[in-house]
């Protein structure tokens, strides 16, 4: 089972502010979509976040919902950086945990559930979190402590590492914290304009889909070439699936999505 993975700069004043306020406040949806110029499409889509947040029970993983939701709104509002398959949460070093922030260490008690993981635990499912402060120190420490580079670079091998530092710089430039989180974005390596996203597909970074666009059509050629076939007898057969657990349900995938994405990649690269 693969797993999308994207990682959203946002702060905790954010996270209050474009989410938990708006849990309580829904109405309030329509001066934020008009102070950040949020398009309608993409403020329907906003209102069917919240609405499933709303509907959260205490039953729930916080991680499974809020998290999600969160990392989602986030794109709504800003860029946010996509890593096929490499997260902070995959990693068993503890000396990783310093930099991570639990949700219950700044979050207001009434607004979690029972269930809190702080990490990624399936598909749909937000992961860690770092604070602004810990983003700047995770990478000082990348360019100066052995340990925490070989870590990283191991976790997002393959030019992924890249991405990852790209995320934390823009962070960092920014004063925010990152959010990791799974399957807000799902890109189709062999065909861009088929990728879906729960938020707001302009707003990924493009450089992660066209690593893993890259990466995917490198793996079908060293088939062929290994098995002897001709170049490109395997691509026109190659048909992408997902297994993952399904999102609680809320209605920001619709008919609307297709024509609004059509031709996404082409007209953002071209």
């Amino acid at each position: 089972m693969g797993f999308d993975i994207s990682y959203h700069p946002i702060s905790e004043e954010q996270i209050n502010a474009w989410y938990f306020e708006l849990i309580a406040n829904p109405e309030k949806i329509e001066t934020l979509a008009s102070e950040y110029q949020i398009d309608d499409f993409y403020k329907t889509k906003y209102q069917d976040t919240i609405n499933a947040g709303r509907e959260t029970d205490q039953n729930d993983y916080f991680d499974k919902t809020h998290g999600f939701f969160i990392a989602v709104v986030q794109g709504f509002f800003e860029t946010y950086f996509y890593v096929r398959g490499g997260a902070l949460s995959f990693s068993t070093n503890t000396l990783l945990d310093s930099y991570y922030k639990k949700w219950e260490e700044f979050i207001p008690i009434a607004s979690l559930t029972k269930k809190i993981e702080n990490k990624l635990i399936e598909n749909y499912c937000s992961g860690v979190y770092i604070s602004a402060d810990q983003v700047i120190r995770l990478l000082e420490d990348y360019h100066h402590n052995a340990e925490i580079r070989s870590e990283l670079d191991q976790l997002f091998s393959e030019g992924r590492i890249t991405i990852f530092l790209k995320a934390l710089n823009f962070a960092k430039e920014r004063g925010l914290g990152l959010l990791e989180a799974t399957e807000v974005v799902e890109p189709q390596p062999f065909d861009l304009n088929e990728s879906k996203s729960y938020s707001n597909l302009f707003n990924c970074d493009k450089e992660g889909p066209l690593l893993y666009q890259t990466t995917a059509f490198e793996q079908i050629k060293d088939i062929e070439q290994r098995n002897g076939l001709p170049e490109n007898e395997i691509l026109p057969n190659v048909k992408v699936e997902k297994v993952h657990v399904d999102p609680a349900e809320t209605d920001t995938e619709n008919t609307h999505e297709i024509s609004k994405k059509k031709n996404f990649w082409k007209r953002l690269f071209g």
